[in-house]
């Protein structure tokens, strides 16, 4: 075999080079490379072989996230849950992604495509979900100005996820019961506090969160938390108030802290009162010992008021301010709530309940407010008030299915759905 070294090779006239004759191999050296330089074009008039641009995955993906990678080929089963895929954060025109209903289950759970902030057919969106079952889904990047764009719009019924805002109020604590002789009890603690509505202030006067988005088919879960039980007997704390939240498919949990419960009138009941999304309030105990006030939940509620003297104790926690501490036997007032339009008009919630109090009030329900402690053993203390989940999304989104019985209203372009019991909305 000759061999012949050159560092060019030129046609003798013209422009065209022959290579060889038909039926002859040229083969390029394992770690050899070909370049086409930058405005070069490399034509096939033949068969090309070996060029698939496409890598697929030996494995089954059935796990509940999928990060992917471009040029790769996915087996997505949905049979046990659904699959959210992360697209690259980063891409080339031209980059190529393939994902198949391997189980044929998608109508079932859904394929959800988060586009990781690039767009997706000329809109960003953190969810596209793919729910007719046997889709082949293969997407290629466009560039910036429409993003991914899939080879084909079949099927036609994929659902773009859509905004929706929210109030999350957990079940306010119970209020601590007095003990023989005035020994004062603390007030319970609000309910957590988590509001994404406009620019309304959410817990612990912290900024308004980020309303989620909701895919179309997928069930959201809600739980309202339940009132925190007074103390049940002389001297004896109250109980926390139970958590709210939204959790569902793709969703990163929304959950407020129930209350926390007011300390009892009797050292028995400890020297602290419960930590919630609001604190308890603390109560000094027949050896007059310190009380400390529950601590609350940073975006949730502020701490329960101390008791540092005498047989006083202090107010509940609220969502807008700490519990109040005062001597002489006076009301110790629990921290203030915050109020918000979500529904249309304006409502307070999250308010502490009262220590020291002669007259312990009852609470209303669904506010997430703290029960009133008793001065004494003479006066029974009050529960909690139970907590609330309201949704506002554009009547143009609402779905109409929901379970739990929620109270579904409107305001303006934007429909409400009050759940104050728990119950689920399917977007």
């Amino acid at each position: 075999m000759s061999e012949v070294k050159v560092n060019k090779i030129s046609p003798r006239s013209g422009t065209d080079l022959t290579l060889g004759d038909s039926g002859d191999t040229f083969t390029i050296p394992s770690g050899g490379t070909l370049t086409v330089a930058s405005g070069a074009t490399l034509t096939n008039s033949g068969t090309a072989t070996g060029f698939a641009s496409i890598a697929w995955q030996s494995s089954i993906v059935t796990a509940a996230t999928l990060t992917a990678v471009a040029g790769r080929g996915y087996w997505i089963d949905t049979t046990s849950n659904a699959v959210t895929v992360t697209l690259p954060s980063s891409a080339s025109v031209g980059d190529e992604l393939w994902f198949i209903d391997y189980a044929r289950n998608f109508a079932t759970n859904n394929l959800i495509i988060n586009t990781n902030s690039l767009k997706f057919q000329g809109a960003v969106s953190t969810a596209v979900a793919y729910k007719v079952n046997g889709t082949a889904l293969n997407i290629v990047y466009s560039g910036t100005t429409k993003g991914w764009i899939p080879t084909e719009d079949d099927p036609v019924d994929n659902a773009v996820a859509y905004t929706a805002q929210y109030l999350v109020v957990a079940g306010g604590g119970g209020g601590g019961f007095g003990f023989t002789g005035g020994y004062y009890a603390g007030g319970g603690g609000a309910g957590g506090y988590r509001n994404s509505y406009a620019s309304e202030t959410s817990g612990r006067n912290s900024t308004t969160e980020t309303p989620v988005e909701f895919v179309n088919g997928i069930q959201y879960t809600i739980t309202v938390g339940a009132a925190g039980a007074a103390g049940a007997s002389n001297g004896l704390s109250g109980s926390n108030g139970g958590d709210s939240s939204i959790s569902g498919t793709g969703l990163t949990t929304i959950t407020s802290i129930g209350g926390g419960f007011g300390m009892g009138g009797n050292t028995s009941a400890g020297s602290t009162a419960g930590a919630g999304g609001s604190g308890g309030g603390g109560a000094d105990g027949v050896n007059y010992t310190t009380g400390t006030g529950g601590s609350g939940t940073a975006g949730q509620g502020f701490d329960g008021g101390t008791s540092t003297g005498g047989n006083e104790a202090a107010g509940g926690g609220g969502a807008a301010a700490i519990g109040a501490f005062v001597t002489g036997g006076s009301v110790s007032a629990g921290g203030a709530g915050l109020s918000s339009s979500i529904t249309g008009s304006a409502v307070t919630r999250s308010v502490g309940g009262d220590g020291t109090d002669a007259s312990p009030d009852s609470k209303t329900a669904n506010r997430g407010e703290g029960g009133d402690a008793s001065k004494s053993n003479t006066t029974s203390p009050t529960s909690g008030s139970s907590g609330v989940v309201i949704l506002r999304v554009l009547t143009s989104d609402y779905s109409g299915t929901t379970t739990g019985s929620p109270t579904v209203t409107t305001d303006g372009s934007d429909t409400i759905i009050t759940f104050n019991a728990s119950g689920s909305y399917t977007a």
